[in-house]
């Protein structure tokens, strides 16, 4: 029996522990996309597949709502999958495992993937019923989007007869999202020269942050383990020899990184210097962070001396004056939203190897000029540098629509059901309705969700009893005729 059985609504969680069976990190979405696929053949439902594992399944509308607007449900199926450092676990191959505590579904030392598999479990839900009301139903599921928007990009709908759509990749119940920033992955990579050297080795990390969602939680400005990081190999090169053997921080380039791991060669005689110089940083990070990420810590271990392959002297200098110099964080806030993240980005991926620093940003804005803007900050810093930069993954930005007889209908139930309205929010996330958007002329669409908290880290969390209610609302969504 699963750790789910018996848990309202039913048919949402079965499918959502399915969902958990199956490993479907970014790029590893393939064996999802099968089981789903399967799942509709089985079911007699049309679907397609594409070539790069999207999914579009139709379900024709229930007996008496066939002149019913057809409705577009849409969600991804990757997540990001990120671990505890001591978690023994293959996220390419292994089902996470799901823990219960009251009404907190979450899941061992690993992220959740409640983003979106939620979404997809919906869907699942809804097409496997028979007894619900519903019009016909277009589900769109995608891959890659927490990679840049991917599988959303090379999405072929013209097959779709619907013009309203409602987006399952929301975190907070009782907020209708009616508009979202676009978004932009650059990869910026500075070649380093390598050399011999003989010293003590010293294992640098930089932990204890809370990471989180560069989207959502950006705005929050707690501290980015990459970023801190270099301020420590900043302070270091300038008071001593050190250089890096190796560098490697975060898990996806839209997430915050909690922690960064640095590998440093050093001379016997500077060793105390270099404790007492990230000790002192370490105090001046508790003082910054005290309440924005107060359990920020440096931790220190030490090897015996030996020769190593570390960078060259001149290169360990670019390469740290490199990060100290790349923009990260928020750029600007928006002039017409109060507490909207207009600009930002985040360094959400760093990493030294034998080719060079790596870099790797997501960067975001509801308008279009700053984010070209912010690319060409981070092109210009590069070009003195002598890096280089390569972007990928754009999309657009979700435009409010003034007119939306879907969010008029959803503001209407849900004032209904819970005797308030909803609350209308534009988010500086990226959501997908932009780039489907851009491919369905005319969509109406509102992205809606349950209360998920710490997405893309190990402490995500998703309540049950919103689940539950969210579905409520949805079948309610679905059940009510235009001539209400």
């Amino acid at each position: 029996m699963g750790v789910l059985a018996g848990v309202e609504p039913i048919p949402v969680f079965h499918f959502f522990e399915e969902i958990c069976k199956i490993p479907h990190g970014s790029g590893n979405e393939a064996g999802l996309s099968d089981y789903i696929r399967q799942f509709a053949e089985e079911r007699g439902l049309f679907c397609i597949q594409d070539e790069w594992k999207n999914l579009i399944i139709i379900k024709e509308a229930a007996p008496g709502y066939e002149a019913e607007e057809t409705m577009i449900l849409q969600g991804h199926m990757d997540m990001v999958a990120v671990k505890e450092a001591d978690a023994e676990i293959d996220l390419n191959k292994d089902p996470l495992r799901l823990k219960l505590e009251g009404d907190t579904l979450f899941a061992e030392k690993t992220s959740l993937g409640g983003d979106d598999g939620i979404a997809v479990a919906y869907a699942l839900a809804l097409l496997d019923a028979r007894e619900i009301p519903h019009p016909r139903l277009e589900v769109i599921l995608t891959v890659g989007e927490e990679v840049g928007m991917e599988g959303a990009g090379k999405l072929d709908l013209s097959m779709l007869k619907g013009r309203r759509m409602l987006n399952l990749d929301n975190e907070e119940e009782g907020i209708l999202l009616v508009s979202c920033a676009g978004g932009v992955q650059a990869d910026c990579l500075l070649p380093t020269v390598w050399e011999e050297r003989y010293g003590v080795i010293l294992h640098i990390q930089v932990a204890g942050l809370k990471g989180g969602h560069s989207g959502a939680e950006i705005v929050k400005e707690g501290g980015n383990s990459n970023c801190l990081m270099g301020r420590l190999l900043d302070i270091l090169i300038q008071k001593t020899s050190a250089s890096l053997l190796s560098l490697e921080g975060g898990h996806a380039d839209n997430a915050i990184p909690r922690q960064t791991d640095a590998v440093l060669v050093v001379k016997q005689e500077e060793v105390d210097l270099c404790i007492q110089k990230m000790q002192e940083l370490e105090a001046q990070m508790k003082t910054e962070l005290a309440v924005k990420d107060a359990d920020v810590r440096v931790l220190i271990t030490k090897e015996e001396e030996r020769t190593v392959s570390c960078l060259q002297a001149e290169s360990m200098r670019k390469t740290v004056s490199y990060l100290m110099a790349m923009p990260n964080g928020i750029q600007a806030m928006s002039a017409d939203v109060d507490g909207l993240v207009e600009t930002s980005l985040n360094l959400g991926i760093m990493k030294l190897t034998k080719d060079g620093l790596l870099l790797q940003y997501a960067i975001r804005s509801s308008l279009e000029s700053a984010k070209e803007e912010v690319c060409r900050k981070l092109q210009s810093v590069s070009y003195l540098a002598g890096a280089t930069v390569r972007f990928g993954g754009n999309y657009p930005g979700w435009a409010y629509r003034k007119e939306s007889p879907l969010r008029d209908k959803m503001i209407r139930i849900y004032e209904r059901m819970y005797g308030r309205k909803p609350e209308i929010q534009a988010i500086h996330a990226g959501l997908e309705c932009g780039l489907i958007s851009d491919k369905i002329p005319g969509l109406d669409c509102i992205s809606y969700g349950p209360d998920m908290r710490n997405i893309h880290t190990t402490e995500e969390v998703l309540s049950i009893s919103s689940t539950q209610r969210v579905w409520e609302y949805l079948l309610e969504v679905l059940k009510e005729k235009e001539d209400v």
